[in-house]
């Protein structure tokens, strides 16, 4: 683009949002990143408050063929709403409001701004809870979640994102506006945009609201904590557990090291030796107690201690040691880093014992150290992998881990992620994966994106 074109499209943002807009070098350089290993620096960034802006911006952008990447808090660790292309970030964060709570519907209609602990928040009061809850509640935006089909730890039981999304107003790639549903709870009218838009990445097009189905608010938890000599074993127990019939609220694993890590960062956190595994149930006083009992006797045979919390004030602490793990890690070895590769596979539930084993394997044969902890419940496991980055030979032993660990969750009948989004860093796996279903995902792009701008590079599309 020429600098004479660049400065007119500056003036024509400006004319649609004002003084949201930006050039400047130094914020440009905020939204050239994520957690990933992905970047990109984009021309400018533009803060719409309104559907109408952003219907406006697109068209702009469509006209003259700019690239767009919507973004939203930039918690991503695939590098989704990096723009890889340049162009235009949309930074959806501005447009915030829980527009209606509406309980007698079961369901609320907000901005993709909003935070999901925020949304949370104000659902308490009414005795409701939106269920996805990824370890960055406290600050992702629901746009992103549902661009990502994130979720979290309740999704065992409760389901992902997608399982959420009623309706979606979307403003499409030539600044067109759609609705994708309607407020009913369930509808066999013609294809399920809503579906095609989640996990899309904003390759499809721009969320600017979205109607959530929302779940009241359990009257009991329990938590039962049992630890393991191995992580295999706890993967066996896991799938025990399942096959009895058990369907926890959640199902969390912290391997042996994570466990370590933990009580270097917070001496005063009570957990067991080994590796352990967290399953809480939900319900009534009665049920949850009934299943609490259930669990403690599927894993007796494989375990080597067995617990149920207390109180709930025991149960408190113990989850929020579960959500001190991103920050904890660090301490495994001040002197490397932790680097967002191979992060987020998943496997079908009899395939999580193999799963462990593999990983621990990979790290054996490449000799990068790896915690292992997640949702094993739902056969989603999170490796943090750490090196030196000054050394470009750990980079190299990394790179190669992080593709043995992609390319076993696949022969595994898995994923490559089953909850951080594809993005850029997984894009080379999509073929792998899909075969020749990736080519029907390419012609759904083209139909709805013939030239191309929205959010390009990523997806492997």
């Amino acid at each position: 683009m020429s600098p004479e074109q660049n400065s007119s499209i500056m003036d024509a943002l400006r004319d649609i949002v004002g003084p949201r807009v930006s050039n400047s070098l130094a914020e440009l350089c905020c939204y050239s990143c994520d957690a990933s290993q992905v970047y990109g620096l984009p021309e400018c960034v533009v803060r719409p408050l309104t559907r109408e802006e952003v219907s406006r911006i697109l068209k702009l952008a469509y006209e003259y063929e700019i690239p767009v990447t919507a973004r939203g808090a930039g918690t991503g660790l695939a590098g989704g709403a990096v723009p890889v292309r340049g162009g235009v970030v949309l930074d959806m964060s501005g447009m915030n409001k829980i527009l209606e709570i509406d309980v007698e519907n079961l369901q609320v209609h907000v901005e993709p701004g909003v935070v999901v602990e925020q949304l949370n928040r104000a659902l308490r009061p009414h005795g409701f809870f939106f269920p996805p809850n990824p370890g960055s509640s406290s600050v992702c935006t629901i746009g992103g979640l549902i661009s990502n089909n994130g979720s979290g730890m309740r999704c065992v039981k409760y389901g992902t994102t997608k399982s959420y999304v009623l309706d979606l107003e979307v403003v499409l790639a030539d600044g067109t506006v759609i609705r994708t549903g309607s407020k009913v709870l369930k509808s066999s009218a013609g294809y399920d945009l809503t579906r095609l838009m989640v996990g899309a990445e904003g390759t499809l097009g721009v969320i600017t609201a979205a109607r959530l189905r929302i779940a009241p608010m359990p009257k009991r938890r329990r938590l039962v904590m049992a630890s393991f000599e191995s992580a295999e074993l706890a993967g066996m127990a896991v799938v025990k557990a399942f096959s009895a019939g058990i369907v926890p609220s959640a199902c969390e694993i912290l391997d042996s090291t994570t466990v370590k890590v933990l009580r270097r960062c917070d001496p005063n956190i009570v957990l067991p030796d080994g590796d352990i595994l967290l399953f809480e149930v939900d319900g009534t006083d009665l049920s949850t107690s009934e299943d609490a009992k259930r669990v403690s006797e599927v894993c007796a045979g494989l375990a080597q201690s067995i617990r149920v919390a207390s109180d709930q004030r025991e149960m408190s602490e113990i989850w929020a040691a579960r959500e001190l793990v991103g920050a904890a890690i660090s301490r495994l070895d001040p002197s490397k880093s932790r680097i967002y590769v191979g992060e987020d596979v998943g496997v079908p539930m009899k395939e999580i014992p193999n799963l462990m084993r593999k990983v621990q394997e990979i790290s054996d044969s490449t000799g990068i150290p790896a915690m292992k902890y997640g949702h094993i419940g739902d056969g989603n496991l999170h490796v943090a992998w750490f090196i030196d980055v000054s050394s470009e030979e750990e980079w190299s032993r990394l790179r190669r881990a992080a593709d043995m660990i992609h390319r076993a969750a696949i022969e595994l009948g898995g994923t490559v992620s089953s909850e951080h989004g594809i993005g850029g860093a997984r894009a080379g796996y999509m073929e792998m994966q899909w075969g020749p279903a990736l080519e029907i995902m390419r012609a759904i792009k083209r139909a709805l994106d013939p030239k191309g701008i929205l959010n390009p590079g990523k997806l492997g599309l």
